[in-house]
């Protein structure tokens, strides 16, 4: 590709990653919100933005991070993404461990509630089949589904869960956030070729 072409690239999901964070920075939701609330809320946009970039380096879209070095940060972006809903969770848990508890047994009156829950979980198995990959001893083609097929579960419980909130985030961008973490897996996903029926090489 062109230089101009990977600029673009990198000035795109810069973009789509910053407008919704500074969105939600400039939220008058946040008045008089206590800090630890706040930071839980800013560790789910960022669990939005993660997920973004997730399909964008495992399918090597990014100009000059692909192969070894795009899954090398695939990893890195994946712990992050661990880390981030924990203190997300952990925030919410601190500030109203009822709701949180509801949340987690699924009794929560809120739909949002249940979403985000399943695609905590989902993201907990997807990093668990990723750390324990060589003692799971699983064909390599049977782990990138399981694998692929957790990582699905987080994209779309996540989705949801974001745009069923009428919270921080600010509506026009989330929504954008949203609709380009689906297509990025998506295009990942074909491209990748995780579920064709192939004789594995590897």
């Amino acid at each position: 590709m062109s230089l101009f072409r990977n600029s673009m690239v990198w000035v795109g999901l810069t973009t789509a990653i910053v407008v919704p964070v500074f969105a939600a920075a400039t939220s008058p939701l946040l008045a008089w919100r206590s800090s630890i609330y706040v930071g839980a809320g800013f560790a789910g946009v960022l669990s939005m933005a993660l997920l973004l970039l997730q399909p964008v380096l495992a399918a090597g879209f990014l100009p000059g991070i692909t192969g070894t070095l795009g899954r090398r940060f695939h990893r890195w972006a994946g712990a992050a993404l661990i880390v981030a809903v924990v203190f997300h969770v952990g925030g919410l848990w601190i500030t109203s461990p009822p709701d949180v508890i509801d949340a987690l047994l699924f009794f929560s009156p809120t739909p949002f509630s249940a979403w985000g829950v399943v695609a905590m979980w989902a993201v907990f198995a997807a990093a668990g089949f990723a750390v324990f990959r060589k003692r799971l001893q699983m064909h390599p083609r049977i782990w990138r589904r399981m694998h692929t097929g957790f990582a699905s579960v987080v994209v779309g419980g996540s989705v949801v869960h974001a745009m069923l909130i009428e919270g921080t985030m600010e509506v026009v961008t989330k929504t954008l956030l949203c609709v380009l973490v689906v297509v990025a897996t998506v295009k990942a996903l074909i491209d990748l070729k995780v579920w064709a029926f192939k004789r594995d090489t590897r």
